[in-house]
């Protein structure tokens, strides 16, 4: 998780800076970009390792994939719009939604600390939103809620993983993530497409660092509970409000910082105690998937 958390960080920089002058990716076209090269790369993976493609539950599989490419669309547009880290924080609220939704989904009982974290989390991104940028907006534009429904989504892919996890290994959902990506990314990248190695060196290492991060996500979960992942992928806004400082020059004010020590600070406290023990064990990943 700490390896998937500072890739996210450094896939959210280099998606704000594809996205951004006179010849840019769009959001669509970036998100194209992250499936074709993770879809590739796990075909050749598969080709050097048989039998580790072993999909079981298609049903899941599928919805992970179209869950994941609503993800990504919105998250990219939402990059490509306001600031990595201000995006960063708020599509991070995704980890104490899916602890709510592993109430449903496991029998995890959320608690009154779960109502608390969120209230300390929703306090951090105020302050976050304001700053000049965000009182100029007058808090949330639409960069802001495509960066919070790439957050339900997300959580909702979370809950998705975790129950696969007891069938299916990683790369495998990794694949179907790309899979079932792909038709919802395809509408929104029919636009010309920019030209330039550069750029297109730039868009390949945005799909090496995205398919590091999602498969580092999806291998953790065979271990970890949804609310024990979720404390781990709070170093995502950390590490993404440090990359942005020297790879796109930004510079959070005092309130923004703050609302990001606050914002994580929350969302890790509801993740930990939002929820009870579960009545009955969940069965666990056999070794090895």
């Amino acid at each position: 998780m700490v390896g998937s958390g500072v890739c996210f960080g450094l896939m959210a920089v280099l998606a704000r800076r594809l996205s951004r002058g006179p010849a840019h990716f769009t959001a669509g076209q970036l998100t194209v970009v992250r499936f074709v090269f993770g879809g590739l790369a796990s075909l050749a993976y598969f080709r050097l390792r048989p039998g580790v493609y072993r999909p079981v539950n298609r049903r899941l599989l599928f919805s992970r994939g179209v869950s994941g490419g609503l993800v990504v669309v919105l998250y990219f547009s939402a990059l490509s719009r306001i600031p990595a880290g201000e995006a960063s924080l708020l599509y991070n609220l995704f980890p104490v939604i899916a602890t709510g939704m592993s109430f449903f989904a496991f029998g995890e009982r959320p608690t009154v600390h779960l109502l608390a974290g969120l209230g300390v989390a929703t306090a951090g991104v105020g302050l976050v939103l304001s700053g000049p940028a965000g009182a100029a907006r007058l808090g949330l534009g639409l960069g802001e809620l495509l960066a919070i429904g790439a957050a339900f989504f997300a959580a909702t892919s979370a809950v998705v993983i975790r129950a696969m996890r007891a069938t299916d290994n990683a790369p495998t959902i990794f694949f179907w993530f790309c899979l079932g990506g792909m038709p919802v990314a395809l509408p929104f990248a029919l636009t010309a497409w920019p030209t330039g190695l550069a750029l297109w060196l730039s868009a390949a290492a945005l799909g090496a660092v995205s398919m590091a991060a999602q498969v580092l996500m999806t291998e953790a979960y065979g271990a970890l509970s949804v609310s024990e992942a979720a404390v781990w992928l709070q170093l995502t806004p950390i590490a993404t409000y440090l990359l942005a400082v020297p790879l796109l020059g930004e510079h959070p004010s005092a309130a923004g910082l703050a609302g990001v020590v606050i914002g994580v600070a929350g969302v890790a406290y509801g993740s930990v105690l939002g929820r009870a023990p579960a009545g009955r064990a969940r069965p666990e990943p056999e070794p090895g998937r």
